[in-house]
């Protein structure tokens, strides 16, 4: 025990020194080790499952888009190209099932909504007849007007969020009357979100951000106001890789990333602690 104390207060007396030195002398050794323990600790939610897919030569075209169904544990990837499968079958752990290349011409947009009783997915040049219950399409800058509007997504509290990709921002409407609740642009000022997706447990927004080949991830706002944005972290992809649509599955919270620069699909994990570098 009282080499402890001795051990304890010699390292007191250490860093007392170089409080004093660099206060007097302007020595950088204190500002370079709280450098050090500051930036070299930060939180990593992800990271990149390098054997999902167990084979990537499945990949043969320019992949667009995926979705996940969770409750069976299928992940569907939709791809562009001549003579070549366009939607692609995958187990949740990379193993290919299945192809198939008709009814299917140059798909945009993919969803999985299976149910205890049956299994469907629907892709954007497909197509179906709805009730239009509200509708926001204009040409604009304004609240509740678009350019380019790419991607949407539900939270719990029954709002929906939209990635209004040219006009750099996030625009937010309450699913039932399609009342405009807000918008975020705060996070966008290099490029507009691709994509949008929540966590399972609604704590994040995921985002993709095409030509910055960047995930970002949010914090996402309580029930009421939406307030601005936040970024949490991000992951930083290759240049050129291109993140053009993602989903999240419902059961794992893992990101399965459509990528039309790499033409392929890559699966995060969720990591889910605190990752400290230092001394590494």
């Amino acid at each position: 025990m009282a080499r402890f104390w001795v051990c304890a207060a010699g390292a007191g007396l250490f860093l007392a020194f170089l409080v004093l030195h660099s206060r007097f002398c302007g020595s950088p050794v204190l500002r370079n080790f709280a450098f050090q323990i500051s930036w070299r600790t930060e939180k990593i939610l992800y990271r990149l499952d390098v054997g999902w897919p167990k084979y990537s030569e499945y990949f043969t075209g320019t992949t667009f888009c995926v979705a996940v169904d969770s409750l069976n544990g299928l992940v569907y990837v939709a791809q562009r190209g001549d003579n070549i499968p366009k939607v692609l079958v995958f187990t949740e752990d990379g193993f290919f099932l299945r192809s198939w290349n008709y009814t299917v011409d140059t798909p945009h947009g993919i969803f999985a909504a299976s149910t205890l009783h049956e299994q469907s997915v629907w892709i954007t040049d497909v197509g179906s007849d709805f009730m239009i219950l509200w509708l926001h399409g204009e040409n604009g800058t304004g609240p509740a007007k678009f350019n380019i509007p790419h991607s949407v997504t539900l939270d719990s509290a029954g709002r929906v969020w939209v990635a209004d990709r040219g006009n750099k921002r996030i625009q937010v409407f309450d699913k039932d009357t399609g009342e405009w609740l807000g918008a975020w642009n705060n996070c966008f000022t290099e490029e507009g979100p691709s994509s949008v997706r929540f966590t399972p447990d609604g704590q994040y927004l995921i985002v993709a951000q095409l030509n910055l080949s960047r995930l970002s991830i949010l914090a996402a706002p309580p029930v009421g106001s939406i307030g601005d944005c936040s970024v949490v972290s991000t992951i930083q992809l290759a240049d050129q890789v291109l993140p053009h649509l993602l989903e999240v599955d419902r059961k794992t919270g893992a990101i399965y990333v459509a990528e039309i620069g790499a033409k392929q699909v890559q699966k995060y994990a969720p990591w889910n602690s605190y990752v400290s570098s230092f001394g590494s």
